[in-house]
């Protein structure tokens, strides 16, 4: 009974007018505008940066060599986690600048 009330209140097109024009309401909805805004900013970022990634040429470099043996093959894998390592930590670091700001 109590959902087919609030279905009703919220199909009727006088009630939602009145609810959109409340200042809460506006007020969630530049909030959460925002934080779309602020995320899309924040995923260009973090994909410009994985496109000028180290880690990524290295990964792309490495494997278009034929490894002549696994020794060999274990030697490109530890440089590209070394590399990504470093790249994590850069990248913790560049986030914790930017909070600070």
């Amino acid at each position: 009974m109590l959902a087919r009330m609030l279905y009703s209140l919220l199909n009727n097109l006088h009630v939602v007018e009145k609810l959109a024009e409340s200042r809460p309401i506006r007020r969630a909805a530049q909030i959460t505008a925002y934080a779309i805004t602020k995320a899309q900013i924040a995923g260009q970022g973090a994909s410009q940066r994985v496109l000028r990634s180290q880690t990524l040429r290295q990964v792309r470099e490495e494997a278009s060599k034929v490894p002549g043996d696994l020794g060999q093959m274990g030697g490109r894998i530890r440089k590209v986690g070394e590399t990504f390592v470093n790249e994590v930590k850069e990248g913790w670091k560049d986030g914790s600048r930017q909070i600070k700001k």
